[in-house]
């Protein structure tokens, strides 16, 4: 499963923010300047050369956070200033421009990294915008990470105006300048609009799952993840005293189709009690929500592919999983899939051996 929202939809947004807005005509590099800002905070990517796990550490981190997007903002302009002088120095342009106006500059790069934060919001796998004062993840489960609507909906507003306005210098033999102001509105506003839409099934689906009974008692925790294009799909995560239960629910039909096996909650055992506090399992357990944390049998046996020696086919493989991430999504098996699971081996003396997380390990 994929743990970020893909950066088309971010600067997409960065660049309808900026036409809506009529940035270009106040500050020269505004489109620029917004779509670097509206993918910015995804530049954790480089924390993947300290191995899979310190990524999944750091991912939407300090970079993610409130208190560093005003330093983001100004790197921004920073990076207009040096890449004005640049091209000032290799091709002097000789056309009337917009002056820089490093403090608009600024503003409006912190308007499209917030609109980062809140895309990153919508989805399931959370942000930490209070972290490190409040370490808490936040969730709207409203959107999937990748919605082909909102993709199609924002690239429409930023191809229309181009080619409208191709046609009119075709037909009236001057060329125009189309400024694209109004389909950038309407498409940020549809966008809300679809996220208020999806709040509503969201909170429908909760309700459905609430009056229902499961096998392992009174459901305390429901979780509804949304499915893409379809607004009326969910797949519902319950936890109840003695189990976890999953299933999809049609909030068109309060209808609600149940797993006919539930998760039970894994016996403790001395093996997974050292993975839970090793570095793979304090940051699991931080991020996740419904965590399933369960000793599932030797090396050798859950790993058969792999050339393990006799020592190594005898660790104890202790799985990571999130519920919320076990379902089939456009032929991705999120049930079958490691995307998001992570594994510790541990030896007789309860130490950990190897750590992995999305089927890659930690060096």
């Amino acid at each position: 499963m994929l743990t970020r929202v893909e950066p088309v939809t971010h600067m997409l947004t960065g660049a309808c923010l900026s036409r809506a807005l009529g940035f270009p005509r106040r500050a020269r590099y505004a489109t620029l300047a917004c779509v670097i800002a509206a993918e910015l905070p995804d530049a954790d990517y480089v924390y993947r050369f300290g191995g899979p796990l310190a990524y999944f550490q750091h991912h939407r981190g300090w970079t993610h956070a409130f208190w560093s997007l005003p330093l983001q903002a100004l790197f921004v302009v920073v990076l207009m200033y040096l890449w004005n002088a640049a091209r000032d120095r290799i091709r002097p342009s000789t056309h009337t421009r917009p002056p820089m106006r490093p403090v608009l500059l600024w503003a409006m790069a912190l308007l499209a990294l917030l609109s980062h934060i809140l895309l990153d919001w919508t989805n399931n796998y959370g942000v930490r915008p209070f972290a490190p004062w409040n370490p808490r993840w936040y969730a709207g489960e409203l959107v999937f990470i990748v919605e082909p609507v909102l993709l199609a909906v924002l690239a429409l507003a930023l191809l229309l105006p181009s080619v409208f306005s191709l046609t009119n210098s075709e037909i009236s033999g001057r060329r125009e300048r189309a400024r694209g102001q109004t389909p950038a509105t309407i498409a940020l506003l549809f966008v809300a609009c679809l996220w208020g839409w999806r709040w509503i099934e969201h909170g429908t689906a909760i309700a459905v799952a609430q009056m229902q009974q499961f096998q392992g008692g009174t459901p305390f925790k429901v979780s509804a993840n949304p499915y893409p294009v379809n607004p009326y799909k969910w797949h519902l995560v319950v936890e109840t005293p003695n189990n976890f239960a999953s299933g999809t629910v049609d909030t068109r039909t309060r209808s609600m189709e149940m797993d006919q096996v539930p998760y039970p909650k894994p016996e403790t055992t001395l093996q997974t009690l050292a993975a839970k506090h090793s570095w793979l399992g304090q940051v699991y357990l931080d991020w996740s929500q419904f965590p399933q944390v369960q000793e599932i049998g030797p090396a050798g046996e859950v790993h058969p592919e792999m050339d393990l020696s006799p020592a190594e086919q005898r660790l104890a493989v202790v799985r990571f999983r999130d519920l919320r991430f076990l379902y089939d999504v456009w032929g991705f098996h999120g049930r079958k899939s490691s995307a998001l699971a992570g594994e510790d081996w541990v030896d007789d003396r309860r130490q950990i051996v190897r750590q992995s997380i999305g089927g890659k390990v930690q060096r």
